[in-house]
């Protein structure tokens, strides 16, 4: 079946905010006691703040603020750092620009609107998506599919006629898991993760997309 539209995720993938998302969860987890400096905090990568807040805790419990008051230190910390230290991934506006071309486009994220809006505001970004959605009003975040179903039935298209953009592996396995194609652009540390070789394409950066990939995926009626 052809595709006719593209879902996009955004942290990691069209705006180095990975990092900046692990520097506030050190930041903020470190001072109730989650030794984040320390361990390896990639599977939580891709997941909703709050699921990524409440496995913390499970591990590594703290007295005081409550998980609702922690998950919005770290919003309002990540969109201090968006503002300030953000940048736009390589190949991000061009790969945003290809796929418009072919159809509609939609932002399909773990993170809470009011950071979605922040974040795409700060680069002008937001004209750009017919429709944008975060996990924070699904039943399930990612790996579940929901948001990018609900990204899709937003643009009247079918699950298997979308294109999906991930860099995480939870990321990768939701779209998989609706049973779209996927492109995955993991960091190095990612590229192993049996979930990543799910994806239908795998590339090092968005720069290396391929018009011609597009439009052999792509109805011949997208313009």
């Amino acid at each position: 079946m052809p595709l006719n539209a593209t879902l996009f995720d955004m942290d990691g993938l069209l705006i180095d905010s990975e990092i900046l998302w692990h520097h506030a969860e050190v930041e903020v987890l470190g001072e109730l006691g989650v030794p984040l400096g320390t361990i390896d905090a990639r599977q939580t990568k891709g997941v909703y703040v709050d699921e990524v807040v409440a496995y913390w805790r499970s591990l590594y419990p703290w007295e005081g603020p409550t998980n609702k008051e922690v998950v919005q230190t770290l919003l309002n910390r990540v969109g201090e750092l968006v503002r300030t230290e953000g940048r736009l991934l390589p190949g991000a506006e061009r790969a945003i620009e290809l796929c418009a071309k072919r159809g509609p486009i939609a932002l399909a994220s773990s993170t809470p609107k009011p950071l979605i809006l922040t974040s795409l505001d700060h680069f002008g970004l937001r004209d750009r998506f017919v429709s944008i959605h975060s996990a924070d009003v699904e039943p399930f975040g990612k790996p579940h599919p929901g948001v990018f179903l609900s990204a899709a039935a937003a643009l009247g298209v079918e699950p298997t006629s979308c294109l999906v953009f991930e860099d995480s592996p939870a990321g990768t396995l939701a779209g998989k898991a609706g049973r779209m194609t996927v492109v995955a652009v993991p960091v190095q540390e990612d590229r192993d993760n049996p979930a990543i070789a799910l994806a239908d394409l795998v590339l090092t950066s968005l720069e290396e997309l391929d018009p011609a990939w597009l439009d052999e995926r792509f109805s011949a009626s997208a313009s």
